[in-house]
Protein backbone atom coordinates (compact mmCIF):
# COMPACT_ATOMS: atom_id res chain seq x y z
CA UNK A 1 0.00 0.00 0.00
CA UNK A 2 2.86 2.19 0.77
CA UNK A 3 4.22 1.78 -2.70
CA UNK A 4 0.35 3.13 -3.90
CA UNK A 5 0.87 5.85 -2.05
CA UNK A 6 4.10 6.63 -3.30
CA UNK A 7 3.05 6.60 -6.75
CA UNK A 8 -0.07 8.47 -6.31
CA UNK A 9 1.95 11.23 -4.81
CA UNK A 10 3.97 11.48 -8.04
CA UNK A 11 0.71 12.34 -10.13
CA UNK A 12 -0.03 15.14 -7.48
CA UNK A 13 3.28 16.78 -8.98
CA UNK A 14 2.76 18.31 -12.47
CA UNK A 15 2.29 15.91 -15.54
CA UNK A 16 5.45 14.32 -17.43
CA UNK A 17 6.61 11.26 -18.45
CA UNK A 18 7.04 9.43 -15.13
CA UNK A 19 3.60 10.44 -14.05
CA UNK A 20 2.52 8.33 -17.65
CA UNK A 21 4.52 5.44 -16.73
CA UNK A 22 3.03 5.49 -12.99
CA UNK A 23 -0.78 6.11 -14.72
CA UNK A 24 -0.12 3.00 -16.80
CA UNK A 25 0.72 0.59 -14.28
CA UNK A 26 -1.81 1.75 -12.00
CA UNK A 27 -4.38 1.35 -14.67
CA UNK A 28 -5.52 4.84 -15.54
CA UNK A 29 -7.03 6.04 -18.17
CA UNK A 30 -4.36 9.32 -17.80
CA UNK A 31 -4.34 12.32 -20.29
CA UNK A 32 -4.36 15.44 -18.24
CA UNK A 33 -3.22 18.63 -19.82
CA UNK A 34 -0.84 21.56 -18.49
CA UNK A 35 -4.30 23.30 -17.54
CA UNK A 36 -6.04 20.51 -16.07
CA UNK A 37 -3.07 20.68 -13.51
CA UNK A 38 -3.61 24.56 -13.17
CA UNK A 39 -6.58 24.43 -12.65
CA UNK A 40 -7.09 21.81 -10.24
CA UNK A 41 -3.71 21.89 -7.70
CA UNK A 42 -2.92 26.01 -8.49
CA UNK A 43 -6.33 27.68 -8.92
CA UNK A 44 -9.16 25.27 -6.99
CA UNK A 45 -7.43 22.84 -4.67
CA UNK A 46 -4.17 23.96 -3.54
CA UNK A 47 -2.64 20.23 -2.25
CA UNK A 48 -0.88 21.76 1.18
CA UNK A 49 -1.70 20.85 4.27
CA UNK A 50 -1.70 24.51 5.83
CA UNK A 51 -4.72 25.47 3.45
CA UNK A 52 -7.00 23.36 4.86
CA UNK A 53 -6.12 22.34 8.25
CA UNK A 54 -4.47 26.47 9.32
CA UNK A 55 -6.85 29.01 10.44
CA UNK A 56 -6.09 31.75 8.40
CA UNK A 57 -6.71 28.77 5.51
CA UNK A 58 -3.68 29.68 3.46
CA UNK A 59 -0.09 28.73 2.54
CA UNK A 60 2.09 28.68 5.73
CA UNK A 61 1.46 30.16 8.85
CA UNK A 62 1.55 27.72 12.16
CA UNK A 63 0.04 24.75 10.41
CA UNK A 64 2.79 24.37 8.17
CA UNK A 65 5.06 24.73 11.10
CA UNK A 66 3.68 21.96 12.71
CA UNK A 67 4.49 20.02 9.73
CA UNK A 68 7.96 20.68 9.32
CA UNK A 69 8.31 20.01 13.39
CA UNK A 70 7.54 16.57 12.51
CA UNK A 71 9.70 16.18 9.82
CA UNK A 72 12.73 17.32 12.02
CA UNK A 73 11.34 15.53 14.81
CA UNK A 74 12.34 12.44 12.60
CA UNK A 75 15.64 13.71 11.37
CA UNK A 76 15.10 14.86 8.71
CA UNK A 77 15.24 18.18 6.90
CA UNK A 78 11.98 19.74 5.81
CA UNK A 79 11.55 20.15 2.40
CA UNK A 80 10.69 23.95 1.42
CA UNK A 81 6.94 22.87 0.90
CA UNK A 82 6.85 20.49 3.55
CA UNK A 83 3.37 20.18 4.02
CA UNK A 84 2.48 19.54 0.22
CA UNK A 85 0.33 16.36 -0.72
CA UNK A 86 3.35 14.68 -2.39
CA UNK A 87 6.22 15.16 -0.02
CA UNK A 88 3.62 13.59 3.01
CA UNK A 89 2.73 11.40 1.07
CA UNK A 90 6.59 10.27 0.24
CA UNK A 91 7.52 11.11 4.40
CA UNK A 92 4.92 8.70 5.30
CA UNK A 93 6.18 5.98 2.61
CA UNK A 94 9.96 6.44 3.94
CA UNK A 95 8.77 6.29 7.35
CA UNK A 96 6.76 2.80 6.55
CA UNK A 97 10.44 1.20 5.23
CA UNK A 98 12.95 2.65 7.78
CA UNK A 99 15.03 0.17 9.04
CA UNK A 100 14.02 -0.35 12.80
CA UNK A 101 17.73 -0.18 14.10
CA UNK A 102 17.71 3.37 12.78
CA UNK A 103 15.06 4.57 14.78
CA UNK A 104 15.14 7.21 17.28
CA UNK A 105 14.49 10.35 19.62
CA UNK A 106 11.08 10.56 18.33
CA UNK A 107 8.62 8.50 20.67
CA UNK A 108 7.36 11.83 22.36
CA UNK A 109 6.59 13.68 18.91
CA UNK A 110 4.74 10.20 18.35
CA UNK A 111 2.76 10.36 21.59
CA UNK A 112 1.64 13.84 21.22
CA UNK A 113 0.32 13.25 17.59
CA UNK A 114 -1.52 10.65 18.92
CA UNK A 115 0.35 7.10 19.32
CA UNK A 116 0.37 5.44 23.22
CA UNK A 117 3.53 4.18 24.24
CA UNK A 118 2.06 0.85 23.92
CA UNK A 119 3.07 -0.14 20.79
CA UNK A 120 5.33 -2.61 19.19
CA UNK A 121 8.02 -0.49 18.13
CA UNK A 122 8.72 3.28 17.91
CA UNK A 123 8.50 3.16 13.60
CA UNK A 124 4.67 1.85 14.09
CA UNK A 125 3.63 4.67 16.78
CA UNK A 126 5.54 7.28 14.05
CA UNK A 127 3.90 5.91 10.86
CA UNK A 128 0.32 6.27 12.75
CA UNK A 129 1.54 9.68 13.57
CA UNK A 130 2.57 10.57 10.40
CA UNK A 131 -0.64 9.18 9.02
CA UNK A 132 -3.46 10.59 11.47
CA UNK A 133 -1.83 13.75 12.49
CA UNK A 134 -0.78 15.20 8.93
CA UNK A 135 -2.22 13.14 6.36
CA UNK A 136 -5.56 12.20 7.23
CA UNK A 137 -5.97 14.84 9.10
CA UNK A 138 -7.01 16.54 6.20
CA UNK A 139 -6.17 14.89 2.79
CA UNK A 140 -9.82 13.00 3.16
CA UNK A 141 -11.39 16.23 2.48
CA UNK A 142 -9.39 17.15 -0.10
CA UNK A 143 -10.20 14.07 -2.23
CA UNK A 144 -13.89 13.91 -1.74
CA UNK A 145 -13.57 17.38 -2.78
CA UNK A 146 -11.27 16.52 -5.77
CA UNK A 147 -14.00 13.56 -6.74
CA UNK A 148 -16.46 16.46 -7.11
CA UNK A 149 -14.61 19.22 -9.71
CA UNK A 150 -11.46 17.75 -10.55
CA UNK A 151 -11.43 17.21 -14.50
CA UNK A 152 -11.41 13.82 -15.23
CA UNK A 153 -8.15 12.36 -15.52
CA UNK A 154 -7.76 13.70 -11.92
CA UNK A 155 -10.83 12.19 -10.29
CA UNK A 156 -9.84 8.18 -10.78
CA UNK A 157 -6.42 9.31 -9.21
CA UNK A 158 -8.34 11.45 -6.14
CA UNK A 159 -10.76 8.10 -5.76
CA UNK A 160 -7.66 5.79 -5.60
CA UNK A 161 -6.09 7.93 -3.07
CA UNK A 162 -8.59 8.37 -0.90
CA UNK A 163 -9.27 4.32 -0.91
CA UNK A 164 -5.85 3.77 0.05
CA UNK A 165 -6.00 6.12 2.91
CA UNK A 166 -8.93 4.70 4.11
CA UNK A 167 -7.05 1.27 3.98
CA UNK A 168 -4.02 2.47 5.86
CA UNK A 169 -6.67 3.95 8.47
CA UNK A 170 -7.77 0.34 8.91
CA UNK A 171 -4.47 -0.79 9.23
CA UNK A 172 -2.93 1.83 11.77
CA UNK A 173 -6.51 2.93 13.90
CA UNK A 174 -6.16 5.73 15.15
CA UNK A 175 -7.64 4.65 18.54
CA UNK A 176 -9.89 7.28 18.94
CA UNK A 177 -7.12 10.08 19.59
CA UNK A 178 -7.87 13.62 17.70
CA UNK A 179 -4.95 15.51 15.42
CA UNK A 180 -3.48 18.43 17.24
CA UNK A 181 -4.18 19.82 13.81
CA UNK A 182 -8.13 19.54 14.64
CA UNK A 183 -7.63 20.17 18.70
CA UNK A 184 -6.42 23.83 18.26
CA UNK A 185 -8.24 25.26 15.37
CA UNK A 186 -10.47 28.04 15.95
CA UNK A 187 -13.99 28.37 15.21
CA UNK A 188 -16.16 30.20 12.93
CA UNK A 189 -16.49 33.74 13.67
CA UNK A 190 -19.34 35.57 14.43
CA UNK A 191 -19.57 38.43 12.40
CA UNK A 192 -22.01 39.84 15.23
CA UNK A 193 -19.10 40.32 17.50
CA UNK A 194 -15.81 40.31 15.03
CA UNK A 195 -17.01 41.91 12.17
CA UNK A 196 -17.54 41.21 8.37
CA UNK A 197 -13.91 40.64 7.08
CA UNK A 198 -12.80 37.96 9.83
CA UNK A 199 -16.45 36.05 9.32
CA UNK A 200 -15.16 35.93 5.37
CA UNK A 201 -12.06 34.60 6.11
CA UNK A 202 -12.99 32.06 8.47
CA UNK A 203 -15.36 30.99 5.72
CA UNK A 204 -12.63 30.65 3.84
CA UNK A 205 -10.71 28.19 6.13
CA UNK A 206 -12.05 24.47 6.30
CA UNK A 207 -10.93 23.87 9.15
CA UNK A 208 -13.00 26.41 10.92
CA UNK A 209 -16.15 26.26 9.06
CA UNK A 210 -16.13 22.23 7.89
CA UNK A 211 -16.87 23.60 4.22
CA UNK A 212 -14.30 23.89 1.47
CA UNK A 213 -15.35 26.63 -0.71
CA UNK A 214 -13.75 26.73 -4.06
CA UNK A 215 -13.68 29.35 -6.87
CA UNK A 216 -16.01 27.20 -8.71
CA UNK A 217 -18.31 26.70 -6.02
CA UNK A 218 -18.34 30.74 -5.71
CA UNK A 219 -19.40 30.74 -9.47
CA UNK A 220 -21.90 27.97 -8.58
CA UNK A 221 -23.41 30.24 -5.91
CA UNK A 222 -23.99 33.13 -8.29
CA UNK A 223 -25.69 31.22 -10.64
CA UNK A 224 -27.66 29.38 -8.82
CA UNK A 225 -28.68 32.94 -6.34
CA UNK A 226 -28.86 34.53 -9.89
CA UNK A 227 -26.30 36.92 -8.32
CA UNK A 228 -23.71 38.90 -10.40
CA UNK A 229 -20.22 37.57 -10.08
CA UNK A 230 -17.07 39.57 -9.89
CA UNK A 231 -14.21 37.14 -10.68
CA UNK A 232 -11.08 38.22 -7.89
CA UNK A 233 -9.72 36.15 -5.05
CA UNK A 234 -12.08 34.06 -3.72
CA UNK A 235 -12.51 36.82 -0.56
CA UNK A 236 -13.30 39.76 -2.91
CA UNK A 237 -15.67 37.55 -5.03
CA UNK A 238 -17.47 36.32 -1.79
CA UNK A 239 -17.61 39.65 0.02
CA UNK A 240 -18.87 40.85 -3.02
CA UNK A 241 -21.88 37.95 -2.75
CA UNK A 242 -22.48 38.89 0.45
CA UNK A 243 -22.76 42.61 -0.90
CA UNK A 244 -26.09 41.71 -3.27
CA UNK A 245 -28.02 39.72 -1.07
CA UNK A 246 -26.35 38.64 2.32
CA UNK A 247 -29.49 36.42 3.23
CA UNK A 248 -29.19 34.38 0.12
CA UNK A 249 -25.95 33.52 0.46
CA UNK A 250 -26.00 33.03 4.21
CA UNK A 251 -28.81 30.43 3.20
CA UNK A 252 -26.62 29.14 0.59
CA UNK A 253 -23.28 28.58 2.67
CA UNK A 254 -25.48 26.63 5.75
CA UNK A 255 -27.08 24.13 2.64
CA UNK A 256 -23.18 23.59 1.54
CA UNK A 257 -22.26 23.28 5.31
CA UNK A 258 -25.62 20.92 5.76
CA UNK A 259 -24.40 18.58 2.50
CA UNK A 260 -20.25 18.77 3.77
CA UNK A 261 -21.88 17.67 7.53
CA UNK A 262 -23.12 14.38 5.97
CA UNK A 263 -19.62 13.91 3.21
CA UNK A 264 -17.19 14.42 6.34
CA UNK A 265 -18.73 11.05 8.08
CA UNK A 266 -18.82 9.39 4.65
CA UNK A 267 -16.22 6.49 6.08
CA UNK A 268 -18.15 5.48 9.50
CA UNK A 269 -15.76 4.48 11.98
CA UNK A 270 -12.77 4.26 9.54
CA UNK A 271 -11.93 7.42 9.81
CA UNK A 272 -14.27 8.80 13.01
CA UNK A 273 -11.39 10.21 15.27
CA UNK A 274 -11.26 12.71 11.93
CA UNK A 275 -14.42 12.85 10.09
CA UNK A 276 -16.74 13.40 13.31
CA UNK A 277 -14.81 16.58 14.61
CA UNK A 278 -15.15 18.02 11.07
CA UNK A 279 -18.71 16.87 10.83
CA UNK A 280 -19.02 18.74 13.80
CA UNK A 281 -17.55 21.66 12.41
CA UNK A 282 -19.88 22.00 9.29
CA UNK A 283 -22.65 21.51 11.55
CA UNK A 284 -21.79 23.96 13.97
CA UNK A 285 -21.64 26.59 10.93
CA UNK A 286 -25.11 25.17 9.73
CA UNK A 287 -25.98 26.66 13.35
CA UNK A 288 -24.50 29.73 13.10
CA UNK A 289 -25.18 30.27 9.29
CA UNK A 290 -29.05 29.75 9.98
CA UNK A 291 -29.56 31.77 12.91
CA UNK A 292 -27.56 35.15 11.10
CA UNK A 293 -30.17 34.29 7.95
CA UNK A 294 -32.80 34.56 9.88
CA UNK A 295 -31.63 37.86 12.02
CA UNK A 296 -29.08 39.80 9.84
CA UNK A 297 -29.35 42.98 9.00
CA UNK A 298 -26.70 45.68 6.71
CA UNK A 299 -25.26 46.19 10.70
CA UNK A 300 -24.48 42.52 11.09
CA UNK A 301 -22.99 41.53 8.12
CA UNK A 302 -20.90 44.92 7.46
CA UNK A 303 -22.37 45.57 4.06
Amino acid sequence: MTELLRALAVLAEPPGPEAERIARVLGLRWSPSRADYTNLFQLELPPYASVYLGDEGQLGGEARDRVAGFWRAVGLVPPSEADHLAALLGLYAAVAETDPSAENAVSDTASQSGAGSGEPGVRHRVQRAVLWEHVLSWVSVYAEKAMEIAPAPYRRWAALLDEALVAEAQRLPSEGLVPLHLRVAGPLADPREEGLEPFLASLLAPVRSGIVLTRADLVRAARELGLGLRVGERRFTLRALFAQDAVAMLGWLASEAESWGARHRRHGDALASVGDVWAERAERAVSLLRELAETTTKEVVGV
